[in-house]
């Protein structure tokens, strides 16, 4: 009897060193090229926005397109801090390049995506600062592993995430 208790925790340990601890190193591996996408593809998307000084319905609609194809669901947060264009109205100098002068009010992303649905884009304008936050929302395979290994149910933290920001440095209506 006791050798056949022995042969069967044996075989069971085999059988999670054999099968699940390699599934937990692909999956691990699957978020880790995903996370990468993300990230690479969010800073990608800000960096275009910077740079032309404008959020168009395409590119977001791309992006979002692009860091869905990694099988993951994702919360999008986008937020513009705009740079508020009478500075002198609230301060007594009126010089808005003055670094501790510079006054900003925040567009949240509810905001912004209302703006790019009505007018098919978001202009900007230098000194603005864009941020873009991506947080996926699904359970990976590799979480739900990591959940069933060492317990930590409950812990809701994302394993993809991807954040940019970047100061727009030209103005998109010209």
């Amino acid at each position: 009897m006791g050798d056949s208790l022995i042969t069967v925790v044996v075989i069971v340990l085999a059988a999670v060193l054999m099968f699940v601890f390699p599934l937990l190193t692909v999956s691990e591996n699957s978020d880790s090229t995903a996370q990468l996408s993300v990230q690479n593809a969010t800073t990608e998307f800000v960096e275009n926005i910077r740079s032309t000084g404008k959020l168009t319905q395409n590119a977001y609609d791309k992006y979002i397109q692009t860091i869905n194809s990694t099988g993951n669901t994702f919360d999008v947060q986008i937020e513009i801090q705009v740079l508020d264009e009478n500075p002198g109205v609230k301060t007594t100098q009126t010089d808005r390049t003055k670094i501790g002068e510079n006054i900003y009010y925040t567009q949240y992303t509810t905001q912004v995506l209302n703006d790019i649905k009505n007018n098919n884009k978001k202009i900007l304008k230098e000194g603005d600062i864009v941020t873009v936050k991506a947080l996926n929302t699904n359970t990976t395979i590799a979480q739900t592993l990591r959940n069933f290994l060492y317990k930590t149910a409950g812990n809701n933290s994302s394993s993809i995430a991807a954040s940019h920001s970047a100061v727009v440095t030209s103005n998109g209506g010209n």
